[in-house]
């Protein structure tokens, strides 16, 4: 039985707690730390990665809708599972918005909860039998050099050059043996000119040489870091998801 992450985005006290007691009973759940705002279950998530989210609809600043459509996006491989918790059954609607998995109304019912877990486990062991199935095949090497425009000129540099890539504060950080080169693409664009090259998508951030990897260590929640070998012996995070496929690629 699949150990399942579950987060609760919750700003009343006792409703998160009556929440966290529910989840707690569940032998295969382990509950991560919780938020009491859409912006920081956004960055909760990041950093935690749960299967599940219970989240208000209503919480101060960012709703319960917007921050699962942000965390929608920033999703690695597979988007957690959204259950809606609400006082009032008239926004069970807004559920429908970022195709949650159900809703549950306060204050709780345990046979209602209950049920909302199995079509969760349901849902999930389908999921991950899909992504077995759909698992992508290397694409051979193109080879060649990579061209980059960093807003001034086009830079030439070798794939095999590049250490790792990260966003940051709206450029993209290319990080070479001998330089860092900022481009206005994205990360995705970046991955998709160096298909069938030794990276690989460590966290929905990074864009890492595999050739480059010194060592691989356990963080917590089934997250993991690697070392480069670089100058600086980088450290970059490896999502849960992401450390089960870079796993089996090393297995290979």
């Amino acid at each position: 039985m699949k150990n399942l992450h579950a987060m609760i985005a919750e700003d009343e006290q006792l409703a998160r707690e009556e929440l966290s007691y529910l989840l707690d009973k569940e032998p295969d759940v382990t509950v991560c730390p919780s938020a009491q705002t859409g912006e920081q279950l956004i960055n909760l998530y990041v950093k935690h990665e749960p299967d599940i989210i219970f989240l208000d609809v209503q919480m101060p600043g960012i709703s319960g809708v917007e921050a699962a459509k942000k965390i929608a996006d920033l999703a690695y491989i597979q988007k957690p599972l959204f259950i809606f918790t609400t006082a009032f059954d008239t926004y069970a609607v807004d559920a429908f918005e970022v195709e949650a998995v159900d809703y549950l109304l306060k204050p709780y019912d345990e046979s209602r909860f209950q049920k909302t877990m199995k079509r969760v486990r349901k849902m999930i062991a389908q999921l991950d039998g899909t992504m077995e199935q759909d698992m992508p095949e290397k694409e051979p090497s193109p080879g060649g050099k990579l061209l980059i425009d960093d807003g001034e000129r086009m830079v030439v540099i070798s794939p095999e050059s590049i250490y790792y890539a990260v966003p940051s504060k709206r450029v993209l950080e290319i990080h070479t043996k001998d330089d860092v080169i900022e481009s206005r693409m994205t990360l995705n664009e970046l991955e998709n000119k160096l298909k069938g090259e030794s990276f690989f998508r460590t966290h929905r951030s990074y864009l890492v040489n595999l050739d480059y990897i010194r060592e691989i260590t356990p963080w917590f929640n089934g997250t993991s870091n690697i070392t480069l070998t670089d100058h600086n012996h980088t450290t970059i995070p490896v999502s849960r998801a992401a450390r089960k496929v870079l796993l089996e690629i090393f297995k290979t």
